[in-house]
């Protein structure tokens, strides 16, 4: 039954920029849900919004639709994923502060100073702001070859910091001068461990380039290209989080 599960340890607000019907997401919501240790909040786009940053809706009204999920109460939001928190947290759509809030799994690395475009992070980043303990998580997948299975097992993968910071939360010992982001290696299964590091200097470098002609009066339309300078932690196999603030 929804909302049935054992509140004893907690409630998990999660949010994302891949949008609800993210698989990676569902994932996530899944495997919390199955500890039958939490009660498991959603609030979450209603459609894709990656690299959209920290932006915010505020020159119209948005639409928070309940919908069904993995025996989760879910809502999903025409806003971007710091709407989201933002509305999640502010017992308007909840009766109640989440006690952590979990933005992602996202479908793709989030480290480097590119952190700064990230929808994902900043969704966590929101929570911080309102003195909310939060995590943004993301997963280097492989598009074509990462499955549903590689999916759970990210979010198993997170179980046992989720469940460590939870704790700390409880014992009043957490840190409130920061939040966490993570990030998972592509191979899951065979990951070299967790790892704390600190904020790496990657980049994604933008270039642009013409896809219209150069007829004249007419407008130009240009279409970005990207190159990562250097590669994560979870690239190189470890499991990795840093402390953000």
């Amino acid at each position: 039954m929804e909302g049935a599960n054992n509140v004893a340890d907690g409630t998990i607000m999660v949010t994302n920029d891949d949008g609800i019907d993210a698989p990676v997401l569902q994932a996530l919501v899944r495997v919390l849900v199955s500890t039958n240790r939490y009660r498991v909040w959603v609030c979450a786009p209603d459609s894709e919004k990656s690299a959209v940053s920290h932006s915010i809706t505020w020159r119209h009204a948005l639409s928070a639709k309940r919908t069904e999920l993995s025996g989760a109460t879910a809502f999903a939001v025409s806003g971007t994923p710091a709407d989201c928190t933002s509305l999640g947290i502010s017992k308007t759509l909840f009766p109640s502060v989440p006690d952590l809030v979990l933005s992602g799994i996202n479908m793709g690395s989030n480290c480097g100073l590119h952190i700064i475009y990230s929808g994902t992070v900043a969704g966590a980043r929101e929570a911080f702001f309102y003195g909310v303990p939060s995590v943004s998580v993301s997963y280097d997948c492989v598009g074509g070859t990462s499955s549903i299975n590689d999916f759970t097992l990210a979010a198993e993968a997170c179980l046992p910091i989720i469940n460590a910071i939870l704790v700390e939360i409880k014992n009043k010992t957490y840190p409130q001068k920061c939040f966490l982001n993570i990030d998972l290696p592509t191979n899951i299964l065979k990951h070299k461990g967790y790892k704390l590091t600190k904020q790496g200097n990657s980049i994604v470098k933008m270039g642009w380039k013409q896809v219209s002609s150069d007829a004249l009066l007419q407008p130009k339309h240009f279409v970005i290209t990207s190159l990562m300078c250097d590669i994560s932690l979870g690239a190189a196999g470890w499991l990795s989080w840093i402390l953000l603030s």
